[in-house]
């Protein structure tokens, strides 16, 4: 029977960019309430810069994360062509540079040369993108899959602040959005916490104090440019 090993490193780049969206999702769309509130808004105007918020925001993480996912994916696929290249060019210089790699690693020399030997010979590029480069397929960037779940995820976060936004009595707004905030922020950083095998409490304190800070700080602004409107 084969046995089979659970590894988390195969999930880190969408786990990623998932928690990145939702995370700033809440954050940024809760501030953004938070702030114009402050300045003694109406729900109806709370709402609309809430949604435009949560609009741009979502198109603005998955631009960025496209364009710098696909930045890291130009320059891997850069690093394989100029090492396809030398493989054709110069096999026996990168044999010996393989099997340093693996005598760097704690192998004697013979059996490092056998292994690169054999390694060049099944396939010499996996071997140098694994060993040398650090490319792996299951780390490599996916530029696609990385903006699909910023987006979405932001937008699913950004629906949590507006969602309380349109319950909650109009007077009430700052302190529910912000404690229902920070909840669903510590939930968040406790699942993200999990998924990677991190601690929870670590999880859920680090993103709940960003945005406490981040709510605070609009809340103040928004207070400040509200009483001199």
């Amino acid at each position: 029977m084969r046995h089979r090993e659970f590894h988390r490193t195969d999930r880190i780049g969408w786990l990623r960019a998932a928690v990145l969206g939702a995370n700033d999702g809440i954050v940024s769309t809760a501030s953004l309430v938070v702030g114009v509130a402050a300045a003694e808004a109406s729900r109806s105007n709370v709402l609309i810069a809430g949604v435009a918020g949560l609009v741009a925001g979502a198109m603005s993480m998955a631009a960025g994360e496209y364009v710098s996912v696909s930045s890291q994916s130009d320059t891997e696929r850069a690093d394989l062509e100029r090492e396809r290249r030398e493989i054709e060019t110069q096999p026996e210089f990168e044999r010996r540079e393989l099997a340093a790699i693996y005598v760097g690693r704690g192998l004697e020399a013979d059996l490092a040369d056998q292994v690169a030997e054999q390694l060049m010979a099944h396939d010499a590029l996996g071997a140098h993108a694994r060993d040398e480069l650090g490319i792996h397929e299951q780390l490599s960037s996916r530029p696609m899959q990385a903006a699909l779940a910023s987006a979405c995820t932001f937008a699913v976060g950004a629906a949590l602040p507006l969602l309380t936004v349109a319950i909650v009595p109009e007077g009430r707004l700052i302190p529910v959005v912000s404690s229902s905030s920070l909840v669903f922020l510590a939930m968040l950083g406790s699942l993200a916490a999990r998924a990677g095998g991190a601690p929870l409490r670590v999880g859920a304190l680090r993103v709940s104090f960003w945005g406490a800070l981040a709510m605070g700080l609009t809340a103040l602004v928004g207070s400040i440019f509200g009483s001199v409107a």
